[in-house]
């Protein structure tokens, strides 16, 4: 089997954990009156199943994403192996002129703003 295929199934066994201990702890606190709610109602099984696995499509989909980030090799501010990386050109700052209004007020006739 692929690595991929094992990275993303041990991923899901985590986040379908995760998922399992949130919803415990939902109950366990009694968040919103939920458990009150739950066990006194006859699809209390069911509404647990729903919490349960609509929170593990959340928390498995989450846990692939971080693990498939972490995979990342290190960022690296240098290209060539020495030379740093230079601005691009248009993201330098630039001498732009202010327009005076007619009635003398205003700042002074250039100002430096970066883009």
């Amino acid at each position: 089997m692929p690595e991929l295929i094992k990275l993303y199934i041990r991923q899901c066994f985590i986040g379908f954990g995760i998922s399992i201990l949130f919803v415990g702890m939902l109950y366990a606190f009694d968040i919103a009156n939920l458990w009150s709610l739950v066990s006194t109602s006859q699809d209390g099984v069911l509404v647990t199943a729903m919490l349960v696995i609509s929170n593990a499509v959340v928390f498995c989909g989450v846990q692939f994403a971080i693990a498939v980030m972490r995979m990342a090799e290190p960022h690296d501010d240098k290209r060539d192996g020495g030379t740093p990386a230079r601005p691009h050109p248009r993201l330098q700052a630039s001498t732009i002129p202010v327009v005076r209004r007619p009635d003398g007020h205003g700042t002074r006739p250039t100002e430096r703003i970066a883009f």
